[in-house]
């Protein structure tokens, strides 16, 4: 019967299982687009006295790419590290000439007979992208943006590209990315090693690197406490790559993807059981992972191959594995298809929470699922997940639900509810909104997770490709900092239509709907994510060693990253993540 079905499907559905062509290869070169903003003009650079220079610079600025930058000259890089754990460098090259095939190298980094690999270590040149701004009233990127000319817009740097020899331009910056992965067993003291640039019209230019590897270790990441959760979109990989969904080579363009956010300590597999559960409110809409037929008869039949071929991927070749969140039983727009049998059409159920025909819908399909996830052994890391719903449709659901299976996990993003909270094996929060003490305190007892998310509705702290690089772990801490057991964010790889070169969508401000470029391509906002991610894990251990005034220190350093700390103390993003940095590493 599952052939059956999946002919069905294929008849039905036809081309729509390919995606659309490409209009460039995701593992060459490319070129940006063009910024119109006012830049250093030729007169300006001109008055430099040494052609090609190149420094050390900052993780938290995004460099002009069309200005001189801003720096002051660094030869030699220095930081702190805990064994197993990632760090982050930035070094800006800028020319008054055209620079040919520009290559990066790392040495390996010594300490005496002890060695960290140059395998350990990632180079990049940074990338530019088109962004735009927050909304007209500056409090959010929230509303729709068709028209893109209405929107102050210009080149960013954001993309760290895979490319490894790269032209530059004459009169341009370009910023190049380092981050060196130690060794969870290397032995402490100070690494040194030498980054260089070089290519075939200039002389090579090094810079020194300098590691100190304390003895201290950072847990791999899939040990890590803090639950992230980032919603993956497989359909917007299939479309960029060109390739049939749920084929060996749509998995081959995914796998690399998903590992970068299973080293981001990612616990939750996105997975969609319905058509359209945001209403297609992304450039690749989500289609249902489950194939639903009703008979002749009026009885229903299930195909869960799709749905079994995407979990056991993310699982068992990506490694992420704790949750399989299923969206969604309220959908944006409350319609429900099914393939019908007599008709030998697709058809779709208009239907609210409490109506009849969606208890039908929805009470026999999750009968049916619980028995298939019982049989795969999944049942109890899978959750019947919806997202700012509000409380009356909730309700209903839930008692569908619970009608079905009462042992079913449900979750929610969205406004916490004291009259369900309690049903809520997860609950995920707005930014600014906070769980009563006695209601967490209950939650952490009964091993329920809370979290907090943010979306476009944040002007700060945010991840748009305009946003302030230092917002990214910000956020990851205000989440240490207000109690939550983790973060969530709606979007992690819903692709734009161009999205190497342009982060603007037809909704949202810029960069909301990803943060993982093709290639894949991680980003200067993902790398910072990362920091924030690795600080939480940071911070969990040392609150479990330290006494008296080190933990005093450490706690009222942490207690800042919220908006109250952030009115009290008057710093950025920037300066209070640093401060931060700097303690946890003094321990």
């Amino acid at each position: 019967m599952k052939n059956s079905l999946i002919l069905c499907a294929l008849l039905t559905l036809g081309p729509v299982c390919y995606a659309q062509q490409s209009d460039y290869k995701v593992t060459t070169d490319y070129t940006e687009l063009t910024d119109t903003k006012p830049h250093d003009s030729e007169a300006v650079w001109n008055k430099i006295t040494t052609p090609t220079q190149l420094s050390w610079a900052s993780t938290d600025v995004r460099y002009p790419k069309l200005s001189i930058p801003t720096v002051t000259k660094n030869s030699r890089w220095q930081t702190k590290a805990w064994k197993g754990e990632r760090v982050n460098a930035q070094a800006v090259l800028w020319t008054t000439n055209d620079l040919s095939d520009a290559t990066i190298t790392v040495s390996e980094l010594k300490n005496g007979s002890s060695v960290i690999p140059a395998s350990a270590v990632t180079t990049n040149f940074v990338r530019y992208v088109m962004t735009d701004e927050l909304n007209k009233e500056r409090t959010g990127g929230c509303g729709h943006r068709e028209n893109k000319a209405e929107w102050d817009s210009s080149i960013v740097a954001d993309v760290l590209d895979i490319v490894k020899m790269h032209d530059i331009k004459a009169r341009t910056t370009q910023p190049i990315w380092m981050n060196v992965w130690v060794p969870s067993d290397a032995r402490p003291g100070k690494y040194k090693g030498t980054l260089t640039v070089s290519g075939k019209n200039f002389q090579p230019m090094n810079l020194q690197v300098e590691i100190d590897v304390l003895n201290r270790t950072l847990p791999e990441p899939q040990d890590w406490k803090f639950h992230l959760d980032l919603w993956q979109n497989p359909y917007s990989v299939a479309r960029f790559y060109n390739v049939p969904l749920w084929s060996k080579e749509h998995f081959d363009a995914m796998l690399p993807i998903m590992k970068m956010l299973a080293n981001a300590g990612q616990r939750a597999i996105t997975t969609s059981i319905m058509h359209k559960p945001w209403a297609g409110q992304t450039e690749d809409h989500f289609d249902s992972m489950v194939f639903r037929m009703k008979k002749i008869d009026g009885t229903w039949e299930y195909d869960y191959t799709v749905f079994d071929k995407w979990v056991e991927f993310m699982m068992n070749e990506v490694g992420i594995k704790d949750l399989i969140s299923c969206y969604t039983m309220i959908p944006w727009a409350l319609s429900f298809d099914y393939y019908d049998q007599a008709t030998n059409r697709i058809q779709f159920i208009e239907a609210k929470p409490g109506d009849a025909a969606y208890a039908d819908y929805w009470g026999s399909f999750l009968k049916d699922f619980s028995r298939h996830l019982r049989a795969k052994g999944w049942f109890e890391k899978t959750a019947i997940s919806m997202d700012e719903r509000p409380l009356e449709a909730m309700q209903e659901a839930i008692k569908v639900i619970k009608q079905a299976d009462p042992e079913f996990k449900i979750t929610l993003a969205g406004n916490y509810h004291k009259e369900i909270q309690g049903d809520l094996y997860y609950l995920s929060i707005p930014y600014g909104h906070k769980f009563p003490e006695d209601v967490k305190a209950e939650r952490d007892r009964k091993g329920q997770i809370s979290t907090v998310y943010t979306c476009c509705s944040e002007a700060f702290p945010n991840t748009f490709t305009f946003s302030e690089p230092a917002e990214a772990p910000w956020t990851i801490l205000h989440a240490v900092a207000g109690g939550y057991d983790g973060y969530l964010r709606w979007a992690v790889n819903s692709w734009t239509k161009d999205p190497l070169r342009d982060s603007r969508f037809r909704t949202w401000a810029a960069g909301d709907t990803y943060s993982i470029y093709p290639g894949p391509r991680s980003s200067i906002r993902f790398e910072r994510l990362v920091e924030g991610l690795q600080d939480a894990e940071k911070i969990r251990i040392l609150r479990e060693e330290l006494k008296g005034g080190k933990l005093e220190k450490l706690n009222k350093t942490v207690a800042m990253f919220t908006p109250e700390g952030l009115a009290e103390t008057q710093k950025s993003a920037t300066e209070m993540v640093n401060e931060l940095n700097k303690v946890l590493n003094s321990y």
